[in-house]
């Protein structure tokens, strides 16, 4: 990666299945890294919980570590902050007065408040107009909402960054971006609404303060050797987005794939809120100092948690050999990985996976082969929606995270989707993307495009597939899912 210099920062990336920290220089390079695995537990009732000393435990140990590897090439003066991206819908109780949890964290797959969306049902078009989102136990009201009736009376109810940011600070604060997946927040005033908090029961509730991206909202002495004294915390946001930003995607029409425990596309669409026609949401990108960016998100629950059920069954032995034990092509094998319900555009949290056309034929590497296939044809289906809400075709996709080592699955992705496929260069989008917010809230007359490194793809995927091919595919997989819907 090319740079622009600036400063060294400690950013921390809170992840579903675990937590990385890096200290990265202006110029995007990355001096240290480490990481500590999270694995929540999953409920039979639709639960998926974790416990939040987990989470803050994990966010400790690797932030200390990367800054302990990266001691002998730090100066004097250490890191200048730390940044934290988030899970963004992930929530729990807790103590104001003390920092104590009051129940576990809900993690953001978590499906037990369906009852509460359904009792809303009546009022969708209002919160998707007010939001820009839909309405379902994916987002992070409905949950809050389940811990008030379910849980506990007691203490607050957030998403996780808050709690986390208090252990750090003492502060009681959340950042926009994560502000606006909650359900909670007016899209356009960028502000908590009072309508909104009386629907879910949850008027009279204490709210953290809104903060910028590019925002310093406290100190910390938690990490010690970072610098010479306690280090200002930064940078808060949503881990989608800090990603969008990490891959250069600043401009209008601009557009990336994280592929993590989930898959998630996202496109900016500029300082307007728009508004979604074809079952994707809108979200904030980001807040700082020069505006707001705005940006559609589509979302598959499960990407890398189906690789990882592969290898929990014993189909796949591990993987990172994923692309070893595909099958060149599924042999008739389709499947619909939907093993923790269908998000956008068909927002069923019911939905269970399906695998159809089996033969005794059929093998292994048949099964992993219609897994990916079925990951690719999700991404395709957002990415066409996308076009469809901008009005153009995307010139490429831009993507990230671990999946992202398949070549199987980005050609596959390539095939389905049609367009180019740019594979970013780093691992750690999502911190890297955290550490530039934080690099302008200490640099305040920098601009983001300043703040992001910019980069070249070594890696990149053209389709083979024919277009008539491609739309036969998904043509076939679409009526899979259907079927699954039916049942």
């Amino acid at each position: 990666m090319a740079g622009v210099g600036g400063d060294t920062i400690l950013a921390i990336d809170q992840g579903t299945s675990g937590t990385k920290a890096i200290v990265v220089d202006g110029t995007g390079r990355v001096l240290a890294l480490a990481e500590v695995p999270v694995r929540p537990d999953h409920l039979p009732d639709g639960g998926v919980e974790v416990d939040p000393r987990a989470l803050l435990d994990s966010v400790l140990t690797a932030g200390r570590r990367a800054l302990a590897k990266a001691a002998p090439l730090l100066g004097p003066d250490g890191v200048a902050a730390v940044a934290l991206a988030n899970q963004g819908e992930t929530v729990l109780a807790w103590d104001p007065a003390t920092g104590e949890p009051l129940s576990n964290a809900i993690v953001w797959q978590d499906g037990r408040s369906q009852s509460i969306c359904d009792e809303l049902a009546p009022y969708a078009d209002l919160v998707a107009a007010r939001t820009g989102l839909t309405l379902d136990p994916y987002f992070s009201a409905p949950k809050l909402t389940w811990l008030r009736r379910t849980v506990t009376r007691e203490g607050v109810v957030t998403t996780s960054d808050s709690w986390l940011v208090h252990q750090l600070t003492g502060e009681f604060v959340t950042d926009t971006a994560t502000a606006s997946r909650s359900l909670l927040l007016d899209l356009d005033s960028v502000g908590w609404d009072d309508e909104l908090l009386s629907l879910f029961g949850l008027d009279g509730e204490a709210l953290p303060r809104l903060v910028r991206n590019d925002e310093v909202v406290g100190t910390t002495p938690s990490f010690g050797s970072g610098g010479p004294g306690p280090l200002p915390v930064a940078g808060l946001i949503v881990d989608q987005q800090a990603a969008l930003a990490a891959q250069r995607c600043l401009d209008v029409g601009a557009a990336k794939c994280t592929f993590g425990t989930g898959a998630f596309v996202l496109a900016n669409t500029g300082p307007t809120a728009g508004r979604s026609s074809a079952g994707l949401t809108t979200s904030l990108a980001w807040q700082t100092a020069q505006g707001h960016r705005y940006c559609l998100d589509g979302q598959i629950y499960t990407a890398a948690s189906a690789i990882r059920w592969l290898t929990d069954l014993g189909l796949l032995p591990a993987a990172t050999e994923l692309d070893a034990t595909a099958a060149d092509d599924s042999g008739g094998v389709v499947a619909v990985p939907a093993l923790a319900g269908l998000a956008a555009p068909w927002w069923r949290g019911e939905a269970t996976a399906t695998l159809t056309g089996l033969t005794l034929s059929s093998g292994p590497g048949q099964v992993v082969r219609a897994v990916v296939d079925g990951i690719a044809a999700q991404v395709a289906e957002l990415v066409s929606l996308v076009e469809h809400d901008l009005g153009a075709p995307l010139q490429h996709l831009r993507v990230d995270g671990g999946l992202t080592r398949s070549r199987v699955l980005m050609q596959a992705t390539a095939d389905l989707v049609q367009v180019p496929i740019e594979v970013y260069p780093n691992a750690h989008a999502t911190p890297l993307g955290a550490a530039a917010f934080a690099r302008l809230a200490v640099n305040p007359t920098a601009s983001l495009e300043d703040a992001v490194p910019t980069w070249t793809p070594t890696t990149g995927y053209e389709p083979r597939w024919s277009a008539d091919r491609a739309a036969t595919f998904r043509q076939r997989w679409r009526a899979v899912v259907e079927a699954t819907l039916d049942l």
